[in-house]
């Protein structure tokens, strides 16, 4: 027998499951008055959130809820929601957090699918229930979020549930509920499903616990940091930074919606210094930035992530005063577990070399094991910045599989790696760079055209706001980029033949769109674009 296996067991003294929800526990203890959450005029410490959400936990277990079992959430980001990020895990379920956007044959399906026996509602969404099917919310329990500023447009009815109710409760000692194995689901989130019913991403604590921590590195996060929730806490659970705040004792300011104005205000009345979001929230505060010719100072950090981001957008972000961090991942992956880490000698560089590079994914996160671009032999591609090949994950941060869907699971997991779907190439320093999704590169007259690159492009002319590329079939070379472009004032007019010349000035020519189409681009209720419908549109252009 190994000597370091013998008599070396794990015990309660040298082992415990790693837990995001140890995270506020310790929290609570040492910082104790420090702020937690902000919204509006209330305030919370750490202990009073602590409390809060202890009492949710056991009033939930007096509910009846059961070990593992799903409990799901549709509302914005308030505080309630930062609370049953650690509430639901402190009762031993699985917190389900529901797009508030989709629609409710889409959240009749997650809700049934998932098996939810509690759902938690903002009042603002009460209205989806009329909706939703009368024999699946026999067997759910309905617990309403009440919020002073929102009308509550319920009927009365005594058998009602508010969350107020829940924390009517005296604790009496109540000690919350720990994993037995750091492997148990915490959260189950849904794809997008753009073509079909979403995949239920079921991840784990430890994954959680992992990320949380990764995201605080990665970011060079302090404690007491103020961080503005522009970011929905059901997009992969917030990318885990409700559990990361808690580890720092950084400030939740809460956002029930996300404007401009409310941004704003919250930046100078609050001192935010972190935020998160897909290219389109940075897009709406620099192009606001932009009109109001307003610098922000002191400099917040931002993180960009939910798309391949172009050049541009790390252009305004460094002139109007946020130094922006480049993430990538899924919902797979809990969110972010790639970086595009800085290089202190890319400081000397000018801003557009500076752009073009952090506009790349870049390397694994911390605490995930691995990324790597991988040919269809499974062997990883030469650092040429040219050879395509499937973007892979490896390592704790990825999830334990599709919820009822082996199949799927084991799809995505094949050759011992998580398949993203993404295409990319490797640069010669090692930092890869998404160049398509693996169902949207065009092939024209055999050569490949990246649509990331086209919309990085168009996206530098100052006219235009947003750009979505396509396929579209074409007789004689097979197919042909089309470009949906959506310009920053509606009144401005622009050629095709202005189009052709700018693409022209920047591009090679097999690479120059053949069609330009203006108009708004039609996105999911996430957020992304839906290229399966423009591709649709583009192929009815005569």
């Amino acid at each position: 027998m190994d000597i370091y296996d013998s008599n070396l067991e794990k015990n309660k003294a040298n082992y415990f499951p790693l837990t995001p929800i140890s995270f506020i526990e310790r929290t609570a203890k040492t910082q104790p008055h420090s702020l937690s959450i902000i919204y509006e005029k209330k305030k919370f410490t750490w202990l009073e959130t602590f409390l809060r959400c202890k009492k949710i936990a056991k009033s939930l277990i007096n509910l009846g809820v059961k070990k593992n079992q799903t409990i799901s959430v549709i509302a914005p980001n308030v505080p309630e929601m930062v609370e049953l990020h650690f509430a639901i895990p402190m009762a031993g379920c699985v917190i389900n957090a529901i797009n508030t956007r989709l629609n409710t044959e889409v959240i009749n399906f997650i809700l049934e699918h998932g098996e939810a026996k509690v759902l938690f509602i903002d009042t603002e969404y009460a209205s989806i229930l009329k909706n939703l099917s009368f024999e699946l919310l026999k067997n759910i329990k309905v617990i309403f979020i009440a919020d002073e500023n929102i009308n509550l447009n319920l009927e009365n009815s005594p058998d009602q549930i508010f969350y107020s109710d829940l924390l009517n409760i005296e604790l009496d000692g109540f000690e919350f509920v720990y994993p037995d194995n750091e492997w148990d689901a915490i959260a189950l989130s849904y794809t997008s499903g753009t073509t079909g019913n979403p995949k239920g991403v079921v991840t784990h604590h430890r994954g959680a616990y992992l990320n949380a921590l990764s995201n605080i590195i990665s970011w060079e996060m302090s404690f007491f940091s103020r961080y503005l929730w522009t970011l929905p806490l059901f997009h992969c659970n917030g990318w885990c930074f409700p559990w990361s705040l808690a580890a720092i004792a950084n400030v939740n300011i809460c956002l029930r919606n996300v404007r401009f104005e409310k941004i704003l205000e919250n930046i100078k009345e609050n001192k935010v210094t972190h935020y998160c979001g897909a290219p389109i929230v940075h897009n709406l505060i620099l192009s606001s930035l932009e009109k109001m010719e307003l610098i922000i100072d002191p400099r917040i950090k931002g993180m960009v992530a939910g798309a391949a981001p172009p050049k541009n957008v790390f252009i305004n972000a460094a002139k109007y005063g946020i130094d922006l961090t480049h993430v990538y991942g899924l919902t797979e992956t809990y969110g972010p577990a790639a970086l595009c880490e800085k290089k202190p000698d890319w400081d000397l560089l000018s801003i557009e070399d500076q752009a073009a590079l952090n506009s790349r994914q870049g390397v694994n996160y911390l605490l995930q094991q691995d990324i790597r671009v991988l040919n269809n032999a499974m062997e990883e591609v030469p650092y040429d910045g040219q050879t395509m090949g499937e973007i892979c994950f490896r390592g704790n941060i990825t999830m334990k599989g599709y919820l009822k869907n082996k199949e799927a699971t084991d799809e995505s997991f094949k050759g011992g790696w998580f398949h993203s779907g993404d295409l990319g190439v490797v640069d010669q320093d090692g930092y890869l760079k998404i160049k398509d999704r693996s169902k949207d590169i065009i092939i024209s007259g055999g050569e490949n055209i990246s649509t990331l690159e086209l919309e990085d492009v168009l996206t530098m002319h100052p006219l235009i706001h947003e750009v979505a590329v396509v396929a579209k079939k074409d007789d004689k070379w097979g197919e042909v980029p089309c470009a949906f472009i959506s310009l920053k004032d509606k009144k401005t007019k622009i050629s095709k033949n202005e189009m052709v010349e700018f693409c022209a000035s920047k591009l090679a020519k097999f690479k120059v769109p053949k069609y330009y189409v203006f108009t708004e681009i039609e996105k999911t209720p996430t957020g992304k674009i839906q290229k399966h419908l423009l591709r649709q549109k583009a192929d009815e252009i005569k």
